[in-house]
């Protein structure tokens, strides 16, 4: 099996941690998770089509496109991701996955044109080698059918950086001074200037290794370099997982919708997408 070389050994650390299973089910993975959800369901073809979650991690999207009548295929290039989808599994009766196995993005073992629709949203972060990424978008070009929809995951290059505003207290309790840190800034400093986000082994900034963080143009071109002449970029968080409290919040529906709404309102809006943290790209397989 051909492997991406640029990914880094930290990944395998956090994903076979086991650190993921749950994520987006708490605090601002609820926002996205649901504002995903939605898009995708805008966008997809009607079920029983195929679809592919290259990177799906644990599988949270693939059982529930499942759960919908969609012949889903989840992979993953960790194990472990793979293993905690068998677990997750159980808590959909009669819904089954039509495959669950270890893949590279770069090299996925089904045919040409033989899915409706890819969910390409974890791998793109994770490789942090231009020409992999590239590879990574073509591969999911050959897998698609005339006219399918190919759905592109990227962080931007300040979602890092806005986090830690967002918990900056130097006077509390447990106080979190990583803003005073000179290394820290110089990482956040650098992720800015050209979307590389250098982080070995976690050293400097725990939750994610060494990763490639894209600004809506550079998602946009990368895909066009991959074959996609046209994507449609939205911003999935708005400016909502700023909110304080978010699962309070959540817990109830008046809140809970006034936060999507914000959401919406600003997902496609290119003067402040980057503020989103995460962005999801949706491109038409059109030769």
């Amino acid at each position: 099996m051909i492997k991406s070389k640029s990914v880094d050994n930290s990944a395998l650390t956090y994903y076979e941690s086991g650190f993921e299973r749950n994520r987006l089910r708490t605090g601002i993975g609820l926002i996205e998770f649901e504002r995903t959800k939605e898009i995708l369901l805008e966008n997809l073809p009607k079920a029983p089509a195929v679809i592919y979650d290259i990177g799906g991690g644990y599988g949270e999207y693939s059982w529930w496109l499942a759960s919908l009548g969609y012949e889903v295929h989840l992979f993953d290039l960790f194990p472990k991701n793979i293993e905690m989808s068998e677990e997750l599994g159980k808590e959909y009766s009669d819904v089954k996955l039509f495959s669950a196995e270890v893949c590279d993005a770069v090299s996925v073992p089904r045919k040409s044109k033989s899915a409706d629709a890819v969910l390409l949203m974890g791998p793109l972060y994770h490789i942090t080698e231009y020409s992999e990424r590239i590879t990574a978008i073509k591969e999911s070009k050959r897998l698609l059918k005339d006219n399918g929809v190919l759905f592109t995951a990227a962080l931007t290059p300040y979602s890092v950086l806005l986090h830690n505003i967002t918990v900056y207290d130097p006077f509390g309790d447990v106080p979190n001074k990583t803003l005073e840190d000179a290394v820290f800034m110089k990482m956040v400093e650098r992720e800015i200037k050209d979307g590389h986000h250098i982080n070995p082994d976690n050293s400097v900034y725990s939750g994610l290794g060494s990763a490639y963080l894209h600004t809506a143009k550079a998602l946009r071109e990368e895909l066009f370099s991959g074959g996609f002449e046209s994507s449609k970029i939205h911003g999935v968080m708005g400016g909502a997982w700023l909110a304080k409290d978010i699962e309070k919040l959540w817990a109830n529906e008046v809140s809970r919708n006034a936060l999507m709404h914000t959401v919406r309102m600003l997902d496609t809006c290119e003067e402040v997408i980057g503020l989103a943290g995460h962005l999801l790209a949706v491109s038409k397989n059109i030769d």
